[in-house]
């Protein structure tokens, strides 16, 4: 069954979905804003993979079937733990008729409705999960420790897959790109990285060496060390705004930046 939902709004968007009798909708706790009153709301630390599994019967088998539930509830809650993630999920389900749910991202910024067919992947940053239908399932995905380390960001990724509609959210305005249209690859900021499919191959590179012009980069062009690179053919999505600029902005829009004229590699931003 085909998730319908409806994103509006401009510069602060929301996604309203309609669901079916019957129909259920999650999303990670805070990105929740209103519900007609037959949809159901319930809190679970279980993600979709196994929140509708049985718990087993009596005997040993139903014993062996709590423990595994109990293991794999634990496994997920620790990855989202050790990402950073909310721990629970809050699913919503319509009874008796059609109902309403919406939701919403926590930069001002847009959204964007992923379908799945079960072919592929989808990968995002780290809190760009808004809400997915049941049948999509939600993961985290290590990068390579030296990858991710040495840029800062995309160490930790979001992972979906299954069949169905999955919601992100980004700040600012979202721009689709495929590498394979740039010569197979392209090199962004590494918070502009919204989310990419399956087969993008996605890493973090220096930028430039270790000499008057690389660290003049570094310094002065306020990208730091190191920039993203994503390689192949599959769409990307990049966003205009980034957390840091944000964070920035606002800072020094309250006087309190600490960044002076080089920014970059002296910035001295709480991260």
């Amino acid at each position: 069954m085909t998730l319908q939902q409806e994103i509006v709004g401009n510069a602060m968007q929301m996604a309203v979905v309609s669901l079916q009798p019957g129909q259920t909708v999650y999303c990670e706790a805070g990105k929740f804003l209103f519900k007609t009153t037959n949809v159901t709301m319930e809190t679970r630390l279980s993600g979709p993979s196994n929140a509708g599994q049985p718990t087993g019967g009596s005997g040993a088998g139903g014993m062996g079937g709590m423990l595994r539930q109990a293991m794999g509830t634990a496994m997920q809650v620790g990855q989202r733990a050790l990402a950073g993630e909310s721990l629970a999920f809050q699913y919503f389900t319509s009874t008796g008729a059609e109902g309403t749910v919406g939701f919403a991202g926590v930069l001002p910024g847009e959204m964007r409705a992923l379908e799945l067919d079960g072919t592929r992947a989808w990968f995002a940053e780290k809190d760009a999960f808004v809400a997915a239908e049941s049948t999509v399932d939600f993961g985290i995905a290590f990068q390579g420790g030296r990858t991710g380390r040495s840029g800062g960001e995309g160490f930790v990724l979001e992972k979906f897959t299954g069949r169905g509609t999955v919601i992100i959210a980004g700040a600012g305005n979202f721009i689709d790109l495929n590498p394979a249209d740039f010569g197979g690859r392209i090199e962004v900021d590494t918070g502009c990285v919204v989310a990419f499919e399956e087969g993008i191959q996605y890493g973090v590179q220096r930028v430039g060496g270790l000499n008057r012009q690389g660290l003049m980069n570094a310094v002065f062009g306020g990208e730091g060390l190191s920039l993203a690179t994503l390689e192949g053919n599959g769409r990307v999505i990049l966003q205009s705004l980034t957390i840091e600029s944000l964070a920035n902005a606002l800072k020094k829009a309250q006087g309190g930046d600490k960044q002076g004229p080089t920014g970059g590699l002296f910035s001295t931003h709480a991260g």
